[in-house]
C-alpha cells in the first residue's frame, strides 16, 4: 500500500480516537492535540526572525493567523521550534470544538467530566457559578447553534521552561433559557439564536506527553 494511503489512515483512526474519546468525557474530542507533522523540513531552509522560512517566505502557518515580526509571530515559533509537530491552523481548529464542550458542559452545570481540560481556578470558578445557581433553583436549557468565529488574540512562549499560552477570541451562537423550580422560563427565548462572544486562553508545556491544553483564563 502506498505511503501516502497509510499515512491517511493513520489520520483518519487518530481523528476517530479522538472523536470517541471526547465524547465519553465532553461530547466530542479529547482536548485538541495537534497531529504530529512527519514531512522532514527541506534542505537549505534559511531562518528569519525565528520563523521557519520556506521557498524564501515565512511560515504562513504563523502569518495567516498573526503579524509578521509580532511578540506573538515570535512565541509561536518558538512553540514551533520546543514541538516541531506543532501547527498553529490545527490548533485553532482543535480549540473549535473543545470551546464548545467545554461552553456546553458549563451551561448544562456538569463540569466534572471536563476538569482535566481546565485550570484548577477556572474549574473552581465554573463550579462555584454553577453551585450559585443551582442554590435559586434556576436551571439552563441550551443547544450549540455553531461557531461562527474563532482569531487569534495573541501567544507568549517562555523559551526556559517551553510553557506556551495562547488567547483566542470566539464567537459562537447558540439559543438558551433560564427556568425556575416550577420550570418557568424567567431569561431567554427558546427560538432565538443568541450570540455568545468570550476570549478564553489556553495554556500548555510544549513537548510534554500530555497532549492537551488547558483553558487557563476566560473572558469576554
Amino acid at each position: 500500500m502506498d505511503n501516502p494511503v497509510i499515512g491517511l489512515l493513520i489520520l483518519g483512526g487518530i481523528a476517530l480516537f479522538l472523536i470517541l474519546r471526547l465524547k465519553s468525557v465532553l461530547g466530542t474530542r479529547d482536548g485538541f492535540e495537534a497531529p504530529p507533522a512527519n514531512t522532514p523540513a527541506p534542505q537549505g531552509r534559511s531562518v528569519r526572525r525565528d520563523f521557519e522560512v520556506i521557498d524564501g517566505g515565512p511560515d504562513r502557518d504563523i502569518i495567516d493567523h498573526v503579524d509578521d515580526g509580532s511578540e506573538s509571530a515570535r512565541a509561536l515559533a518558538g512553540m514551533k521550534l520546543a514541538e516541531p509537530g506543532f501547527s498553529v491552523t490545527e490548533f485553532i481548529g482543535g480549540a473549535r470544538g473543545a470551546y464548545e464542550m467545554i461552553l456546553m458542559a458549563f451551561e448544562r452545570g456538569d463540569v466534572a467530566e471536563i476538569e482535566n481540560f481546565l485550570a484548577e481556578d477556572v474549574y473552581e470558578t465554573f463550579v462555584s457559578v454553577i453551585a450559585d445557581r443551582e442554590d435559586k433553583g434556576l436551571r439552563i436549557e441550551a443547544d450549540f447553534v455553531g461557531v461562527r468565529e474563532v482569531g487569534l488574540e495573541s501567544a507568549t512562549f517562555d523559551r526556559d521552561t517551553n510553557e506556551a499560552e495562547v488567547t483566542l477570541r470566539f464567537v459562537g451562537e447558540l439559543t438558551s433559557v433560564v427556568r425556575n423550580e416550577a420550570g418557568e422560563i424567567v431569561e431567554g427565548n427558546p427560538n432565538e439564536i443568541k450570540k455568545q462572544r468570550d476570549v478564553w486562553t489556553f495554556a500548555r508545556t510544549m513537548g510534554e506527553d500530555d497532549p492537551n491544553w488547558r483553558l487557563v483564563a476566560t473572558g469576554g
